[in-house]
């Protein structure tokens, strides 16, 4: 899934290069081209499909030069995961009922890949054999107040043994007293939005608990995989209604499991998770480009800037510093959940096209 613009990301990711684009790492690849990578160790590349908006095909295609173009599906408008999923859900079941799916988010970090390999594995195993619905459970390491919980059953259930677990319920992002309860009690975890199904068995999800959808794209079976596929969703995806899967199916459905996997999991949703996972400095700080930086009496800062430039900062403490072309972004890493507000508010003053 390859569709979304990182707005929290903001002034990095932009609506015209989102930060699934970005090297935001500063490793050498965008948060794309990593995700491709780990695709790459389960599946052939010609079984690998990239759903994104219209906008950024070209994006996709010059980030992932190995992915046939017939495999990057275009979404004519932003209705959330539950149409983008159904959508590539009826194009594998057209081919193979029995298809195996992998939903992928193509901004994630994952640091201890083989651990995620093995959980990968473990839940295509189970699907395989089993009709249900199955996510990847994320340990918790805090009591995030970001993140959605899944609350399974006790590993006394009927497959505690093969390393899945029932799904009891799912909650969504709680307050502090909350998510420290939930850490307290052992029995959550966070909801990485990392889903492993055959197609058929989320199909049936779907008629069953959201029909109108279900509808919607069961019109197309005739047209998926033929030359009319495109004109089928060019006329009718933007009519599918605009939810969430965990709103649409994970939270109604009764065949939902998932599996624990400690696999070093962030979503990078904020500059402060970014600086959660890098590299510090002796101070704390994480430089995303360390050149050019002359940074005294500070700590706990994150600052992004072109290499070039030089930078020269004192006395500052856990702050975001972000230098953008156009736009200079400086800013309380304790209020970036704020960041959104500026958003909306360029957005109404009209400069949505120039600094969005």
């Amino acid at each position: 899934m390859a569709g979304g613009i990182g707005s929290r990301f903001w002034p990095s990711s932009r609506q015209a290069k989102p930060k699934q684009f970005i090297d935001i790492l500063g490793t050498g690849q965008s948060l794309m081209q990593m995700t491709w990578d780990r695709a790459r160790r389960f599946s052939e590349p010609q079984q690998i499909l990239v759903l994104t908006n219209a906008r950024y095909q070209d994006l996709v295609a010059e980030h992932l030069p190995g992915l046939d173009s017939a495999n990057i599906l275009t979404e004519p408008s932003r209705n959330n995961t539950a149409p983008c999923i159904a959508y590539a859900a009826f194009k594998l079941y057209q081919k193979d009922p029995n298809a195996i799916m992998i939903i992928l988010p193509s901004d994630h970090l994952i640091l201890k890949e083989e651990a995620y390999y093995q959980k990968i594995q473990i839940a295509v195993d189970f699907v395989a054999h089993n009709q249900s619905l199955l996510t990847l459970g994320i340990q918790p390491t805090r009591p995030d107040t970001g993140y959605g919980y899944i609350q399974f059953e006790p590993e006394t259930g009927k497959h505690s043994d093969s390393g899945v677990l029932k799904v009891q319920s799912f909650k969504e992002k709680p307050d502090l007293a909350t998510a420290e309860s939930y850490l307290e009690s052992g029995q959550y975890l966070w909801n990485a939005g990392i889903f492993i199904w055959k197609a058929k068995d989320v199909i049936e999800g779907f008629k069953q608990y959201q029909p109108d959808l279900y509808a919607l794209f069961a019109k197309g079976m005739a047209d998926y995989n033929t030359d009319r596929e495109s004109a089928f969703i060019d006329a009718h995806y933007k009519n599918a209604p605009k939810i969430s899967i965990d709103y649409a199916l994970m939270e109604k459905a009764n065949n939902v499991y998932t599996v624990p996997a400690d696999i070093g999991w962030s979503d990078l949703g904020t500059w402060a998770s970014l600086w959660d996972v890098k590299q510090k400095d002796d101070q704390q700080n994480v430089l995303i480009s360390d050149k050019n930086i002359l940074l005294t009496q500070s700590s706990g800062c994150i600052i992004s800037k072109d290499s070039e430039k030089l930078a020269v900062i004192d006395s500052l403490e856990d702050y975001i510093v972000i230098d953008h072309k156009d736009v200079l972004l400086i800013y309380p890493k304790s209020k970036e959940q704020e960041i959104k507000h500026i958003i909306a508010q360029l957005e109404q003053q009209g400069e949505a096209n120039r600094y969005l």
